[in-house]
């Protein structure tokens, strides 16, 4: 039962952050393409690989932080799920190759960001 708590906990912060990020996109880059999901998707790439190689592999972190911070709040803040009605939205209302922009933009940047924050964690620790 920890862990299902443990779990919830992370996701709800996640899904907040990610929640903020949304508002904050929308409100700084407009409307006129996914900059909230984009962002979060990269970041969360980002944050995963990070993560993966600080708490995981340098730290030998206890199962709960690992389902704490990867599984809970990266599973809430990430929103690939998001990103695929995202490209059905754009699909639908013609825009064909900002939709497949996103698609391009969210891949290539996101799996950078996995390298990059692997990179990192091996850099720093």
């Amino acid at each position: 039962m920890n862990h299902i708590l443990l779990v919830a906990l992370g996701g709800a912060i996640g899904s907040v952050c990610r929640y903020l990020v949304g508002l904050w996109t929308l409100r700084h880059l407009g409307a006129a393409f996914p900059w909230g999901t984009l962002a979060v998707n990269v970041i969360g790439s980002f944050m995963i690989g990070l993560l993966a190689e600080i708490i995981v592999r340098r730290f030998s972190a206890s199962p709960e932080m690992r389902l704490l911070l990867i599984t809970g709040f990266l599973g809430g803040f990430t929103t690939f799920s998001a990103f695929s009605l995202d490209i059905v939205a754009l699909f639908e209302r013609g825009a064909m190759l900002v939709g497949a922009a996103y698609i391009g933009a969210s891949i290539v940047v996101s799996l950078g960001a996995v390298f990059a924050g692997l990179a990192l964690g091996r850099v720093m620790f």
